[in-house]
């Protein structure tokens, strides 16, 4: 399989121009599952490990090599296994809040070109998750697809009401899918072009697996049944990305059942157009949209311009976006000093 099928192109080709690889293969990162990853190459797919250099540099986990990296990688015993010594800049990237109260950013896949959404037509339908996801896409500059699963279990005037509720949270393409059926999978292929890298996100349960399944012709990885609520059960353990026979790369991930958001206001802005454009009007340039007067935002949700579902949706994921940005921006004013008082210390040990 040669670079460019792997989704290897000139923005990616002028990245690595300017790294000294010194003799490394590129390669793909292809799997990732708690810490340990496998890349693929030209030469195939072998696990890979952090080279000791590259460890020391890495200042954060969002910096480690994921799902959908580019890498500079030597290869040892006979091929058999690599060491990554450069990871390439990311052209685009799906991310969310690490899970808990810790203000970091976890990578879901990197340099990704479309998002599929995945929302089942029946229990997890969820317009205000849909949104988060929305944002995050933004964020990260990706394209979204939104994919209405599970559609068989459904009426058809209950399907075309949720396609309306999607179509009024986001321009976005929206196809309805039945895996069963197979309705909407012909769409949902054509979107798929060879060499392009699609990322399946979504709550576990969704179908996503499924989804992939069908995609490829196989059961080629292991769905669970049905939960006693009628729900999808969580079965994906690791990010992984593989080929389909048109040649689109896909990659699949475990079901997230908490999507938060830290640092997304330039999503925020994308995602949230409509509510950007009366903002740019507001008598004040740091209006909050909340209570100064001459606010153009809420003038528009009184007019019925805006939608008050979405104006307060904007405003809760402004408000958690900005709070854990804050929290992150702390914890690395925190890390810094402690960083600083480790090395005072070193020097006095010296002395």
């Amino acid at each position: 399989m040669d670079l460019n099928a792997m989704g290897f192109c000139a923005w990616f080709a002028e990245r690595a121009a300017e790294l000294d690889l010194n003799g490394c293969d590129l390669a793909r990162v292809c799997a990732v599952d708690r810490g340990s990853c496998r890349i693929l190459s030209e030469a195939g797919e072998v696990p890979a490990e952090l080279s000791g250099k590259l460890s020391f540099h890495i200042e954060s986990p969002e910096e480690l090599p994921c799902v959908g990296d580019w890498v500079g990688a030597r290869h040892y015993d006979g091929g058999a296994a690599a060491i990554i010594h450069h990871v390439l800049p990311r052209r685009s990237f799906l991310r969310r809040r690490t899970p808990g109260a810790s203000a970091r950013y976890q990578m879901i896949a990197a340099n990704v070109d479309a998002a599929l959404i995945v929302q089942s037509g029946q229990h997890d339908f969820n317009p205000a998750r849909l949104e988060r996801y929305l944002v995050a896409a933004a964020d990260g500059r990706v394209e979204p697809v939104v994919l209405l699963t599970k559609t068989d279990l459904l009426a058809p005037e209950e399907t075309e009401r949720s396609l309306e509720v999607i179509r009024s949270v986001t321009g976005a393409r929206a196809l309805a899918v039945s895996c069963v059926t197979g309705e909407g999978l012909g769409a949902l292929r054509q979107a798929l072009a060879p060499g392009r890298t699609c990322c399946l996100l979504g709550s576990s349960g969704a179908g996503k697996t499924t989804l992939l399944n069908r995609l490829l012709g196989r059961e080629a990885f292991e769905t669970g049944g049905l939960s006693g609520t009628g729900e999808g059960t969580h079965t994906t353990t690791r990010r992984q990305l593989v080929t389909l026979d048109q040649g689109a790369l896909l990659i699949d991930t475990p079901g997230m059942r908490e999507f938060g958001l830290m640092g997304a206001e330039g999503g925020l802005e994308l995602e949230f157009a409509d509510i950007a454009a009366h903002a740019a009007l507001c008598r004040y340039a740091d209006c909050t949209h909340l209570d100064e007067p001459g606010c153009a935002v809420r003038a528009a949700v009184e007019g019925g311009e805006i939608a008050p579902a979405r104006y307060a949706g904007y405003l809760k994921l402004r408000k958690e976006s900005e709070h854990h940005a804050l929290s992150r921006l702390e914890k690395r004013r925190k890390d810094k000093a402690f960083g600083r008082m480790v090395r005072e210390v070193k020097k006095g040990l010296k002395r």
